[in-house]
């Protein structure tokens, strides 16, 4: 007779192929041949590799990115491949130029079926080195940027639409040296999961991703202040280690599953699933692991803001290794025009 221990785990079993079949039938629902899927933020890293994902699928593409140029070769890139994307040129933190660039999107697909916000501007460094206009600029891009993305599209978004937002893992717990990023992310997470709310009357799902790290190549562009190249050097290891951090074409693949399905949240890598864990049953005991750790992050206050690929890194290359190869391969090793 099988023992109490042996049923539970055979039921846990039977529900955890239950719960696969389920999302793999709610996946397989939303077929993406010939939707149009606008992704903010492109032209590289974790953008790029959403649109090359969407593609492979048979997604119709529209890209959007302030660098014209790397929206050239991101789109060159794609339509080699079989994939049509056009790139469309847009600030979006600048309401105007985004309901702008939402009626060309219109006007050249002539319908929208999901809309990706990927664009986003990550700046490292201590509170003592970081000014309001740091935090103005964040959200300006985090938040606002998204929000103008969406208040713009909703209009040409029907039943069935997809909304996915790529907030962090910073959006649900703090991380230190990026205060101006996580308080924009922690907006963008709280207008996300209650637009999935509002918005769930209208069939339009939406999906809130938080990512922990990730091996995109993004440290080229982020920025860093206070001791700049030493901030440059953590940040560039932590998400180049294989442990810590997720292969960018892994995470792309997940958060286009996600979507399709019309998850309500995804959080990505299994340190960041932890930390969140953590986060949700202890929250003072996170806090002061985090505050203990922050004592190890380079304490220079400089106001002084420079782009990583201006600065050197305090480390053997083989450090950052996964993490150069995933700059070289997503459009993030050429300087914006």
């Amino acid at each position: 007779m099988a023992t109490r221990t042996q049923r539970l785990l055979g039921a846990l079993g039977l529900l955890s192929a239950a719960t696969m079949t389920g999302r793999r039938w709610w996946e397989a629902r939303y077929g993406l041949e010939g939707r149009v899927v606008l992704i903010t933020g492109g032209s590289r890293g974790l953008g790029l590799l959403l649109a090359r994902e969407y593609g492979r699928h048979g997604a119709r593409l529209a890209l959007v990115a302030r660098d014209a140029a790397a929206l050239e070769r991101a789109c060159r890139e794609l339509s080699g491949a079989g994939i049509e994307a056009f790139g469309f040129p847009t600030d979006v933190s600048d309401e105007r130029q985004v309901a702008e660039m939402i009626e060309k999107v219109i006007e050249r697909f002539g319908r929208l079926d999901v809309v990706v916000n990927d664009a986003g501007r990550i700046e490292v460094g201590p509170l003592e080195s970081m000014t309001v206009h740091d935090f103005q600029t964040a959200m300006d891009t985090n938040f606002w940027g998204a929000f103008h993305v969406i208040n713009a599209a909703l209009q040409h978004l029907v039943p069935g639409g997809r909304v996915v937002n790529i907030s962090s893992l910073g959006g649900l717990l703090s991380v230190p040296h990026l205060l101006p990023y996580s308080a924009s992310k922690f907006a963008l997470t709280g207008f996300s999961l209650g637009l999935r709310m509002e918005l769930e009357r209208e069939g339009i799902a939406v999906t809130t991703v938080c990512p922990g790290l990730m091996r995109t190549g993004s440290p080229l562009n982020a920025w860093f202040k206070g001791d700049a190249s030493a901030e440059y050097t953590w940040f560039s290891v932590a998400g180049s280690l294989p442990l810590l951090s997720v292969g960018g074409e892994r995470a792309a693949r997940a958060i286009v599953r996600a979507s399709r399905r019309g998850d309500v949240l995804l959080v990505l890598g299994i340190p960041a699933k932890l930390a969140a864990l953590l986060n949700a049953l202890l929250p003072g005991s996170l806090v002061r692991i985090a505050s203990l750790a922050t004592r190890l992050l380079p304490q220079d206050t400089s106001l002084t803001m420079r782009r990583g690929r201006d600065l050197d890194r305090r480390t053997p290359r083989w450090m950052t290794a996964r993490g150069d190869l995933a700059a070289a391969r997503n459009n993030e090793l050429v300087r914006p025009s």
